[in-house]
């Protein structure tokens, strides 16, 4: 049974923040599917949020972590279980739900329960998976690979859309520089909107990855998260892709890099905040048609 935000005690359309022109918005959420309590927590405490600020939300989190750096790593409970907790999430805080796919036979399942599929940055130009994701009709969010620059993603935003998704973003998440770097670059938002016609968000906590650099799992700078975000936004990025846990050294995954979940709400007042200051700015954006 597909299930609708509007049906769920969501009033976001979700359709409409993956398509150019739409209001500012947020994913966000735990790396990873955790306990239900756990779930459901930081899925109330971004219902908050989201009612607070006035800002649209949509809940993160992955029922499988396929790509992990070691085989003994944590990668989920999987895709029949994940789905249902997600479906738990949505029942107690009316959000909108986003999940990560990474294989085409996942996508019809996932798109009955969630608003919007995601494809890993490592799986982006992978066609059938894009296809797959484009055929169920959801919005999906097409992560950049960290190899690839801006205008590159216009092959993995047009295979999407071909295939029938009703929206799309793509978002970026920094690009390698050298071994277990990455860097952001702050013109990449006007140069992927402008080459794929697509709204742009910046993934504020995998940017500070330092991938392999843990003992066995990716390390993390997460002290620059705010610096980032902040730049992103004025940079014109259109949304924000937080991972967010109350005690980040103790989830299952990307404990390095997630934000701690009582510093998200201040962050996103200074977001706003940036955004009101930057409004007289507006004709940048015309200027990118």
């Amino acid at each position: 049974m597909s299930v609708d935000a509007t049906s769920t005690g969501s009033m976001t359309d979700v359709a409409g923040l993956f398509r150019l022109g739409g209001p500012f918005f947020v994913i966000a959420g735990p790396c990873v599917l955790e306990s239900d309590a756990l779930n459901l927590g930081i899925g109330e405490a971004l219902a908050r949020i989201a009612d607070d600020l006035g800002l649209p939300v949509v809940f993160k989190a992955s029922f499988d972590k396929a790509n992990r750096s070691s085989p003994g790593s944590p990668r989920g409970p999987g895709v029949d279980e994940g789905l249902e907790a997600l479906a738990r999430v949505r029942a107690a805080t009316g959000l909108p739900l986003l999940t990560d796919v990474h294989l085409p036979e996942q996508c019809a399942a996932a798109a009955e329960v969630v608003d919007v599929l995601q494809i890993p940055a490592f799986l982006c130009r992978q066609t059938d998976l894009l296809v797959a994701a484009g055929a169920t009709g959801r919005p999906v969010n097409v992560k950049k690979g960290q190899w690839m620059g801006p205008a590159e993603m216009k092959g993995a935003a047009a295979k999407v859309r071909g295939a029938g998704a009703t929206g799309v973003a793509l978002t970026e998440r920094g690009t390698f520089f050298g071994y277990g770097n990455l860097v952001v670059d702050m013109r990449s938002f006007a140069l992927m909107r402008e080459a794929c016609e697509a709204p742009v968000v910046f993934d504020g906590t995998h940017s500070v990855q330092r991938p392999g650099e843990g003992a066995g799992v990716s390390g993390g700078e997460p002290r620059h998260i705010p610096a980032l975000v902040r730049a992103a936004v004025a940079a014109g990025a259109d949304a924000l892709f937080l991972e967010t846990h109350p005690e980040p050294a103790k989830g299952l995954s990307d404990t390095t890099n997630m934000l701690p979940l009582d510093r998200l709400r201040p962050l996103l007042e200074q977001v706003l905040e940036l955004r009101a200051a930057a409004a007289p700015f507006a004709w940048e954006a015309d200027a990118r048609g």
